[in-house]
Order: structure tokens, then sequence, then C-alpha cells
């Protein structure tokens, strides 16, 4: 019986674990999404700009950058 206990309480600490990763993803996605269509709309005639505004965003919506401003 503790053994059924023990592996239902790994497994349910599996499934959260797994929910909150695909939550990190989804979340980084709509962070690069939004800023990267930002950088378009403020340097749509210059790409040099834009591209800056690109690379700006890759770091600023990166997991590192993230967890540590969390």
């Amino acid at each position: 019986m503790e053994k059924m206990k023990a592996a239902a309480a790994v497994l349910l600490l599996l499934v959260l674990l797994s929910s909150q990763v695909e939550e990190t993803k989804s979340q980084q996605y709509s962070c690069i999404d939004m800023c990267t269509t930002g950088c378009v709309a403020s340097y749509i005639n210059n790409d040099r700009l834009r591209q800056r505004c690109e690379r700006k965003c890759d770091i600023r919506c990166s997991p590192v950058f993230t967890a540590l401003i969390t």
C-alpha cells in the first residue's frame, strides 16, 4: 500500500512539473511574438534597427532572463 502511495505521489509530481514546462514555453513564444511584432511596427523601413530590436527581444524573452526577473 505504501508503494502505491509513493508511486502515485511521484506520478502527480511529474504531471505538475510537465504542465509548468508547457506553460513556460507558451509564455516564451507569446513574449517573442509580441516583442518582434512591435519591432516590425516600429522599424518597418529600417532593417538595421529592426534586426537590433529583434535581437533584444531574443534576450528579453529567453528563459534564462525571464527566470532572473521572477
